[in-house]
């Protein structure tokens, strides 16, 4: 099955294998008409099944002394909406939304190949007993913690800061994890190790502490649910090799395209959405790689 190409390809004036490739396609179509093992690293942050329209603006700020209103230091601006993006997140059966296209994930990926399925405390649980049933509790190897600090508090229980990110493993004892390749991160208490220590910093733990997508960032593409390009560039590092392949069948926005061509890797992006598509291209033409419908 085939979609009719709506960018120029590099491929076919280079003669190359594209470094990217975006399809604009539903998922588990797309994926039931590839060739298996094909895969080094699958990612994908599918709809959280918040029972909500998930939206996203991009705003400009700027001075402006006729404005009502008034900033820090008394300074006067104005808001300028540039664009608004957003997407329903609700389906009435979540588990039998997502276990075909794991079914298939794990088809597409080579037996030393990882999977990441980045979701939050309301359906981790439920997804983690599936991945269970369909890798085997052996190939089970971290739940990731991705913390952040940002945003409103609940006054009525502990306000929710952080995504949990499973990961599997085709194979339990055979995979590819480069710990050494991701940059360290600074130690919490750098007087409690030598100052040789501090300096060098440590390899993360489970628990990643990493701020959002700024609103105001220049990072920020206006996608609904956007993650930071610093989460997807470590999971890139560590788990798929130098040259290797990586697939995001929700893709978004495209971060994980973004974070594969920055550290050198290969990358397979599709998204069904129109807006998702049009985010990526704005992000990512230019690149070397080539867009599919």
């Amino acid at each position: 099955m085939g979609w009719p190409s709506i960018l120029e390809t590099m491929e076919g004036r280079s003669g190359a294998e594209p470094r990217l490739e975006v399809h604009e396609a539903e998922c588990l179509a797309w994926m039931q008409a590839q060739s298996a093992d094909r895969y080094d690293l699958v990612y994908i942050d599918p709809p959280f099944n918040t029972g909500k329209r998930q939206r996203a603006r991009r705003t400009k700020v700027s001075r402006d002394e006729d404005s009502v209103r008034v900033g820090f230091g008394g300074q006067r601006y104005r808001t300028e909406v540039l664009s608004e993006r957003s997407y329903a997140d609700q389906f009435l059966d979540y588990e039998a939304f997502l276990a075909p296209r794991l079914a298939e994930a794990a088809r597409l990926l080579k037996p030393e190949g990882s999977l990441f399925v980045h979701l939050d405390p309301r359906e981790v649980h439920y997804v983690k007993v599936m991945l269970d049933g369909l890798f085997g509790r052996d190939c089970f190897q971290n739940e990731l913690i991705w913390a952040y600090d940002f945003g409103g508090r609940s006054k009525i229980r502990w306000a929710a800061k952080h995504d949990n990110i499973l990961w599997y493993t085709m194979d339990p004892k055979r995979y590819h994890f480069d710990r050494e390749g991701v940059e360290r991160i600074p130690y919490m208490a750098p007087g409690l190790v030598t100052k040789e220590k501090a300096k060098r910093g440590k390899l993360p733990t489970d628990v990643w502490w990493n701020t959002i997508v700024s609103p105001t960032g220049k990072e920020r593409l206006g996608y609904p649910s956007q993650k930071p390009l610093a989460i997807l560039e470590r999971i890139v590092e560590a788990h798929c090799p130098p040259e290797g392949l990586a697939l995001d069948f929700f893709a978004g926005s495209g971060t994980l395209g973004a974070a594969a061509l920055r550290r050198g890797r290969r990358a397979v992006l599709v998204d069904e959405t129109r807006e998702g598509i049009e985010v990526m291209k704005g992000r990512l033409d230019g690149c070397y790689g080539v867009f599919e419908r």
